[in-house]
């Protein structure tokens, strides 16, 4: 039997193409995201399941995973991709706005991650990985929202390494540090490495996931060589 792989907050970008990726691996593959609709067409491709889940509700969470329970086996990778962002200067902002940020950005990966850990634990094996930016570790000016989401997944993702690595659970934390190329973002003709290719970058989600236990790496950067950091 294939073993599953959850990923919360899928897309069209680099959640499909690390479906894409898991699935070449031999896993079975769930996706999750507020508009399941918008995942027909990759689901039909690599033969994922699709979920509609807001991930920054407790109740959602809590039914995804019960779906997950009664139609496959404890996943034994899940990643947590969901983010909302908020923008401008600190005094315009908007408190729900804020409030919603945090929520999905931060909230929802501790829900997804408890979830996850919960089942991971139970068999003593499992890879949890969440997704960073160049925000979980630079406060950009008139971002503060999206900076304090990042910052704190990245310090649940630290506290859960430690915590669940003695226990055969891999946490780890990508910062992706750069911006990724998509049909709607190209990469320009005049600097032709200037964004990530979201391939390359499962290619390191897939290297996580597949490392020793005597050699786990908690956080990993990636970012095109002509990014400053």
């Amino acid at each position: 039997m294939s073993k599953a792989a959850l990923i919360v907050g899928a897309g069209t970008g680099l959640s499909a193409a690390l479906a894409r990726a898991l699935t070449a691996g031999g896993y079975t593959c769930w996706l999750a995201a507020r508009n399941a609709a918008k995942l027909e067409s990759l689901c039909s491709e690599i033969g994922a399941s699709s979920f509609a889940c807001d991930a920054s509700q407790p109740a959602e969470v809590e039914r995804l995973f019960a779906h997950l329970d009664a139609t496959a086996s404890a996943p034994a990778v899940v990643v947590y991709n969901a983010s909302a962002r908020t923008r401008g200067p600190l005094l315009d902002l908007d408190p729900a706005r804020v409030a919603e940020t945090l929520a999905v950005t931060a909230f929802g990966g501790f829900l997804v991650a408890q979830a996850a850990a919960r089942r991971m634990l139970a068999v003593k094996e499992g890879t949890i990985l969440f997704t960073g930016a160049s925000a979980s570790v630079k406060g950009y000016a008139q971002s503060a929202p999206f900076a304090m989401g990042k910052f704190a997944l990245r310090g649940l993702a630290q506290s859960m390494a430690r915590e669940l690595a003695p226990q055969g659970v891999h946490v780890a934390h990508v910062v992706i540090d750069g911006g990724i190329r998509s049909a709607s973002r190209p990469v320009p003709a005049e600097n032709p490495d200037s964004l990530l290719d979201p391939a390359a970058i499962a290619e390191t989600y897939m290297h996580l996931i597949r490392q020793p236990r005597s050699a786990w790496t908690w956080e990993v950067e990636v970012r095109p060589w002509v990014e400053r950091f």
